[in-house]
């Protein structure tokens, strides 16, 4: 999920009860739902680095309690700070540093939940299981979930201003029961978008199986969803020759393919291609993907001005259009490595970043 859903979380999970538990509950929990994201500093390194510890260690559940544990020492060092104001005055809630470690842990883990919910996926299990895991039933920005837990920490405020304007004593503990019902509301959200997955799949499916006239053997299928809308979704189906792109509707039981558009077929492997796969990035990337296209293009040149061919890697997961992903138009998430004429690699990008 993208970072303010993550704070958001942390924040709710905090007001939600553990808030009365220990002081700085909230604090701790809203850092560390974000916390394990702070893996982004590897791209200091270049994309390729970036991208080979992008949802790393971690995002794993051995990395979760040192992340719990970086966040504690940093409110630690805040409670320090704060004692040595002027104006400092004694919370009346003590400070339980064993509680407070648990609550950045459970946080931290949250974070592995949501970003397993989209179609990315997480390696909770690395290094003993380096399996990628994706549920791909809520969007990576879903604007209803962002809308109810904005909801869930701006109305309690709103109505602390209200009680402040009436001279009404405000709660020690405000917005639990907002916080809760963000928090159930995901959950029944994701158990919706579930349900409507497998709709959608079992129509795929079926329709695979008309257009061959018959059983047909699908290797690997992965939806994804399209924002705010449980009813459309984007499908990619592996067989053993090709891939197939599909749009499916829900509201009218649609399956939409162009087999001019939306059929690719896998290319044959050249000594160019395999070099490229051997690459880091290309390593990298084979490890992460689930339905990679990899494609020779023609002769072009690197930064450098060196002559070499261009191959290209894309995961056909996210070749869709939404308002928040020009997948189509700009191939996120795709690669590039040129190898020259003596099957070499001389250059490795990500997007338009290269790797120096």
């Amino acid at each position: 999920m993208e970072p303010v859903t993550h704070f958001m979380t942390g924040a709710c999970l905090g007001r939600a009860g553990f808030n009365r538990t220990t002081a700085y509950a909230t604090l701790a929990m809203t850092l560390a739902a974000e916390a394990p994201d702070l893996d982004v500093f590897w791209s200091i390194a270049g994309p390729v680095a970036g991208f080979q510890h992008h949802r790393g260690w971690t995002h794993t559940l051995i990395g979760t309690p040192v992340v719990a544990t970086v966040v504690v020492l940093a409110v630690y060092a805040y409670d320090r700070w704060r004692r040595t104001r002027p104006a400092h005055q004694i919370s009346p809630q003590p400070v339980r540093w064993g509680m407070l470690w648990l609550c950045a842990w459970i946080a931290a883990l949250s974070h592995i939940l949501l970003d397993y919910t989209n179609n990315y996926g997480v390696r909770p299990f690395f290094p003993f299981n380096p399996r990628w895991y994706a549920g791909g039933i809520v969007f990576i920005f879903e604007p209803v979930l962002f809308a109810v837990l904005l909801a869930a920490l701006v109305v309690p405020a709103l109505l602390g201003l209200a009680d402040r304007e009436i001279g009404a004593r405000p709660p020690r503990f405000r917005g639990q029961r907002w916080a809760i019902f963000a928090l159930v509301a995901m959950v029944a959200l994701w158990g919706w978008r579930y349900a409507e997955q497998q709709s959608a799949k079992q129509l795929l499916l079926n329709d695979e199986a008309a257009q061959d006239g018959g059983p047909v053997t699908v290797q690997k299928v992965a939806l994804s969803p399209y924002p705010a809308n449980p009813f459309l979704w984007q499908a990619v189906v592996e067989t053993p020759d090709d891939y197939r792109v599909a749009t499916i509707n829900l509201r009218n039981s649609s399956v939409v393919s162009d087999a001019q558009t939306d059929i690719f077929h896998k290319p044959a492997e050249t000594p160019v291609t395999l070099a490229a796969k051997r690459s880091p990035l290309g390593r990298a990337y084979l490890d992460w993907s689930k339905f990679p296209l990899v494609q020779e293009g023609g002769p072009g040149e690197t930064e450098s001005g060196e002559p070499a061919t261009l191959v290209t890697f894309q995961d056909l997961r996210f070749h869709y259009d939404t308002p928040f992903l020009r997948g189509i138009m700009k191939n996120p998430l795709g690669a590039s490595v040129y190898v020259n004429a003596s099957g070499h690699v001389v250059q490795m990008q990500m997007g338009d970043r290269i790797q120096h």
